[in-house]
């Protein structure tokens, strides 16, 4: 097969507003294993959303907005659902403002032939098919805005809201994550921002540029991320996959313990999440081992041992349908970090 052929059918992101599954997440907690935990799951993430003194901040890992949970995401966002977000650089760069570039994701075949797309210019995430060469302007765009700012040291989530600037400037964003935190002063971190298409296009701008360029400080993120925890009186986790979002922002406590501020742990934290807790590795351990961090409240805390694209949508399609993030006054975070002009405010 060519080129032509394989990138056909692109990958469709699913809308919880078109789908009300509250009756279904209800029903799925009366029963047992795993059915039961999303039940719960989903009702804490309620209870957030109803809290008027609780941030909630969505951590996210593992390939989600190639595999059609970007709309989820957005949609998060637009409707005053989650206040900060921590990810992976591949959600955000490589996936969404990918997209937002004009992009898609495909549908592929996990035994398909590697050798034969690599040799087509194709990149396979599972069953998901990328086109290598629109990716390296994904990689070239980043540089793009990198030259076109002072040459310091940004946070990511400064850098991100850079590109939220870009995609305004240019326009026919669809239905952009990064542009969406952009207009609704959601601040978004990246921790590992070069583990991404951002490092590819931040190696061309700094090899091109040795004297003068931007570089990104890691510390400056996990400072800005303490000063949105220090901002609030509670806060609320939404986890979907581990590593290192997940614990960044669980860190956030600590880190302000060590400053010399009275904070509190976590409030509420839910977890999906398919890895394993007996290796001892992050993404599977449970969160009641992080109460022993003093990181997370053991009252409130719901562990989900099932895939994303499943779980997801049902968490956040309850939320949404049961309605009570209406009334939810937005906490606009970004708002912390610059005394520029806000851009205004889209309603979805």
């Amino acid at each position: 097969m060519n080129r032509e052929e394989l990138l056909q059918q692109t990958v469709q992101p699913i809308d919880i507003k078109a789908l009300d599954v509250v009756d279904l997440v209800e029903a799925m907690g009366k029963m047992a294993f795993q059915a039961r935990n999303l039940g719960r799951a989903a009702k804490i993430y309620d209870a957030m959303l109803q809290d008027a003194e609780c941030t909630i901040i969505l951590c996210l890992a593992g390939s989600l907005f190639s595999a059609g949970l970007k709309g989820v995401v957005h949609d998060l966002i637009t409707q005053n659902m989650v206040d900060a977000v921590v990810s992976t650089g591949a959600n955000i760069v490589d996936q969404d403002f990918f997209e937002a570039l004009g992009y898609r994701h495909y549908v592929g075949d996990p035994f398909a032939d590697d050798e034969v797309l690599r040799q087509q210019g194709i990149d396979r995430i599972y069953d998901t098919y990328i086109d290598e060469n629109q990716l390296r302007v994904c990689d070239m765009t980043i540089a793009q805005i990198a030259e076109s700012l002072d040459k310091r040291p940004y946070s990511s989530r400064e850098f991100i809201q850079e590109m939220g600037a870009y995609l305004e400037r240019r326009g026919n964003y669809g239905q952009s994550v990064v542009h969406a935190a952009y207009q609704h002063q959601v601040p978004i971190f990246v921790p590992a921002f070069s583990d991404c298409s951002a490092g590819f296009g931040l190696v061309h701008h700094q090899w091109n540029s040795p004297e003068s360029h931007v570089t990104i400080d890691s510390v400056r993120d996990f400072r800005e991320l303490t000063q949105c925890k220090l901002a609030s009186t509670y806060t609320g986790l939404v986890m979907i996959g581990g590593g290192v979002p997940k614990n960044f922002a669980q860190d956030t406590v600590v880190a302000a313990e060590l400053l010399g501020f009275e904070t509190s742990m976590h409030k509420y934290t839910i977890q999906i999440t398919v890895a394993d807790e007996r290796d001892g590795a992050l993404s599977g351990s449970t969160l009641k081992e992080a109460h022993s961090w003093g990181k997370v409240d053991k009252a409130t805390e719901q562990m989900v041992f099932s895939e994303a694209t499943v779980a997801f949508p049902l968490i956040a399609g309850y939320a949404y349908g049961k309605g009570n993030w209406r009334s939810r006054k937005a906490h606009r975070l970004a708002q912390l970090f610059t005394n520029k002009p806000q851009p205004k405010v889209v309603t979805a």
